[in-house]
């Protein structure tokens, strides 16, 4: 590191320069506000008007609220509350101030839980974001399109995944379930045709190895396209990323237990406290849990999982403030019944093409319950921020993130009755092979470092947004993978030795005949970045946004433990653009974009000629319109875009023990989000993508195909709720909607043929009952038992119907 520490000094002079240059150039103010009931609690989720500009906020957890450049000049505040009082009160801007306002409510904490419960606003819009940009803009100021899923979305839905959560994201697939190995990031899913994982948390490493739980979430960002820009590469994908934003700390005691049970033996406990530790409310606490135990639609399977985390705030003073939290997991779980295709078999050996043809029987597991692994995962966090004066702020933030994993996780192919049975061209697809392919005391760790400056300030008439980051991150993986072939069998009707694949006949047959393959890990790299993004307002209605990454990769090789060292390193530096346009013709309400989104990914190895491999770039072009229409109560974001892969390493055609780089791929398409609020108590979210991927240079068995790894090529999903908000009845309400996903290829080769994933429509429904001090919950997932699956050049059959009751006590 040392040998780049003077252009680390530079660049951190760099981020220093604006605010020396800029800061005391601002001519705007600032009105910063909380809102308290009558009996002093804190007012969260109740909208703010100020009467002039017409321009609305809602207040946070712990009830303050945020106006920004404000022109000079004498406002009214007003917030109106159905069956109360209006509060009104008068504030005065001054240039380059802030006008600090507490607003007190006629109305209890208690009472007003049940007003919000049954608000006019709609408490599924975000419109702005803190992580997107790593600066808080709102939507319809951002050229990158992304998708935000709130916790008031979840409850209505009794979700309590991340991998359920995602199903109101547009375009977004589920291809793998989390496998729980160490290093992993939960599930798998398929964004603008690249493969993408849950690794981000509050915007930094937040891998969770299992499948993770909903319990700590306040909403999920799911950021569309190539993100290395302000992310890097270690944890984003060209498709995009995930963006686990966690629950804070509010200023009074409150909180809620909730337990949910249903079909396959799911049982689920989980709390949420809040209080605060002192007098003043300047420390406070917040601690989430849960335990989540689900079994199977199949004879065998289950997954069982304890999670902890606790969250403290320290308000120093005005200026100086500290978070702490930290994310502790543990669970165990068994295989994911995931069919593979051996190497090199033809689809049409199998005797279909389609995996609703397969003779696989749905509903067994083919393995026993004690071929199960344990993983446990810690995340580490901590935040200062120090607020310089109005304009400028500055963050330290400090992840790590340490995931383990042991134990057997089994799998299968898919055999052509040829290669099962040794009789010549017999065609047919009546027998699978039982594989294992375990992790013994496997390790992950990252760890982190970030410090970024934010600011707002003018130059002249022109308001610039600013960030400027330093980012180190490093990953140790310490694993060994290994296996074997256990046995083949036919998958229907009475199977002799079905039971026989259970933990104690695998260790016979390690102990007896080895490991058939195994595969030791053990890197360490280290990433060095710099990156600065500014959004300049050339007018009120006219912003422009441009960045710059600058990131040196660092690969120590892998560890020869004969030698002691590393082995086999390698250094690059990528540099990382991102530019955007945003015009409103109509201010607040229409945002015409366009954006130009750099991704990266870096390659080791030489051609045949010994140069050197550069890291692979993917560039993104997209444009649409962003709407925020009728007060908020209706959002919308229409996009279309084109992503080209370049530098893809392949295997060279004219030297077969040496690859070339000179692949390149091409993703397109087009999606639409909306949601909206058009009457009170009616909520609706829907989503539409389609997808055109190609390999436009490659391999020539897949030159001009769908790459086997980019999902359904159109998605929908729809949610549709409605909650009465007056009578007898208030606070009741019901649910609907569902996800659809076209024919997906898991397999598409010129040589080998292609094998279809059916297209299938599953739909889902609730109906919930929710006051001040209770939530009662019903769910039925899967309503028609449909039979179908997802895959990641996989077969992987999905859960059928199933019904989940909650209860939940707040307080």
């Amino acid at each position: 590191m040392s040998k780049h520490a003077g252009l680390m000094m530079i660049l951190s002079f760099f981020f220093l320069l604006p605010y020396t240059l800029f800061a005391a150039d601002e001519q705007n103010g600032v009105i910063k506000g909380k809102l308290v009931t009558t009996d002093g609690k804190a007012a969260a989720d109740v909208v703010v008007l100020l009467k002039e500009t017409n321009e609305t906020t809602v207040s946070d957890a712990d009830g303050t609220f945020v106006f920004e450049q404000v022109k000079p000049g004498t406002y009214q505040l007003e917030v109106t509350l159905m069956g109360y009082n209006t509060v009104t009160e008068q504030v005065t801007v001054q240039t380059g101030k802030t006008t600090q306002v507490k607003l007190k409510l006629d109305v209890s904490s208690k009472a007003l839980k049940e007003v919000v419960i049954t608000g006019s606003h709609n408490k599924l819009i975000k419109t702005t974001s803190q992580d997107v940009a790593k600066m808080p803009i709102k939507n319809l100021e951002n050229p990158q399109v992304y998708s935000t899923i709130t916790k008031d979305l979840l409850q209505q839905q009794l979700v309590f995944s991340v991998d359920d959560a995602l199903r109101n994201a547009p375009g977004l697939a589920r291809m793998w379930d989390a496998t729980g190995r160490g290093g992993d990031g939960g599930g798998y899913y398929n964004m603008r045709g690249f493969i993408v994982q849950s690794k981000l948390r509050n915007g930094l490493a937040g891998n969770v190895t299992a499948k993770i739980d909903a319990y700590n979430l306040e909403s999920v960002e799911v950021i569309k396209g190539p993100s290395a820009t302000l992310f890097g590469n270690n944890l984003t994908s060209y498709g995009g990323l995930i963006n686990r934003v966690t629950k804070k700390p509010y200023d009074h005691f409150g909180g809620e237990v909730s337990y949910a049970m249903g079909s396959y033996g799911f049982n689920r406990v989980s709390a949420d406290v809040n209080t605060p530790l002192d007098k003043a409310n300047d420390v406070l606490l917040r601690v989430n849990t849960a335990y989540n135990y689900e079994g199977s639609f199949r004879d065998n399977g289950f997954n069982k999982n304890f999670s902890f985390s606790p969250s403290l705030s320290y308000r120093i003073n005005d200026r100086l403030s500290f978070l702490f939290d930290a994310e502790f997991s543990t669970g165990q779980n068994t295989g994911l019944g995931v069919y593979f295709f051996p190497f090199n078999q033809r689809v049409a050996a199998l005797g279909t093409d389609r995996a609703d043809k397969l003779s696989i029987d749905y509903k067994r597991s083919y393995a026993s319950n004690d071929l199960y692994q344990t993983a446990r995962n810690t995340n580490l966090y901590g935040m200062m921020t120090y607020k310089i004066n109005e304009q400028w702020k500055m963050s330290t933030h400090i992840a790590a993130t340490n995931s383990y994993s042991d134990g057997p996780s089994p799998y299968f192919y898919l055999l052509s009755d040829e290669a099962a049975t040794g009789v010549k061209g017999a065609v047919g697809n009546n027998y699978i092979s039982r594989n294992d392919q375990f992790t013994k005391d496997s390790r992950d760790n990252i760890i982190e470092i970030q410090h970024n400056f934010n600011g707002d300030f003018k130059i002249g008439n022109l308001r610039n947004r600013f960030v400027g980051g330093l980012d180190f991150f490093q990953q140790k993986s310490n694993q060994f993978f290994g296996g074997g072939a256990y046995d083949t069998i036919r998958t229907t009707g009475t199977i002799p030795g079905y039971g026989n694949f259970n933990r104690r006949n695998l260790d016979t047959l390690y102990n007896n005949h080895g490991y058939a393959s195994t595969y030791p890990i053990r890197l360490m790299t280290n990433t060095y970045s710099a990156y600065v993004s500014d959004l300049l307002n050339i007018t009120d209605n006219l912003m422009v946004l441009a960045a710059l990454r600058i990131d040196y990769f660092d690969n120590k090789g892998n560890f020869n433990e004969a030698a002691g060292t590393y082995q086999g390193g390698y250094q690059q530096t990528a540099l990382s653009p991102k530019f955007g346009i945003i015009y409103q013709p109509v201010k607040e309400k229409v945002s015409l974009f366009a954006n130009y989104q750099n991704g990266f990914s870096n390659k080791t190895g030489a051609d045949k000629n010994g140069n050197g491999f550069k890291p692979e770039q993917a560039n993104q072009i997209e444009g649409g319109v962003k709407l925020l229409l009728l007060d908020g109560k209706i959002t919308s974001t229409i996009s279309v875009y084109n992503i080209k892969v370049k530098n893809i390493v392949r295997a060279d055609p004219s030297a077969p023990n040496f690859s070339i780089q000179n692949g390149t791929q091409v993703s397109k398409g087009a999606e639409v989000e909306i949601i909206a609020n058009p009457v009170r108590g009616l909520n609706i979210v829907a989503g539409y993508a389609y997808n055109d991927a190609t390999f436009v240079e490659g391999e020539a068995s897949v030159t001009g195909l769908r790459p086997s790894t980019a999902g359904s090529p159109t998605m929908a999903n729809l949610w549709v709720s409605y909650r009465i908000s007056t009578g007898v009845a208030r606070g009741l309400g019901i649910g609907f909607g569902g996800n659809y996903a076209s024919d997906n290829k898991v397999v598409n080769d010129h040589a080998l043929g292609a094998f279809i994933l059916p297209a299938y429509t599953v739909l889902n429904g609730s109906i919930f009952y929710e006051q001040a001090r209770f939530r009662f919950g019903l769910k039925m997932d899967n309503i028609t038992n449909k039979k179908y699956w997802i895959g990641y050049t996989t077969v992987n059959p999905q859960p059928l119907r199933s019904v989940t009751g909650s209860i939940a006590f707040k307080f």
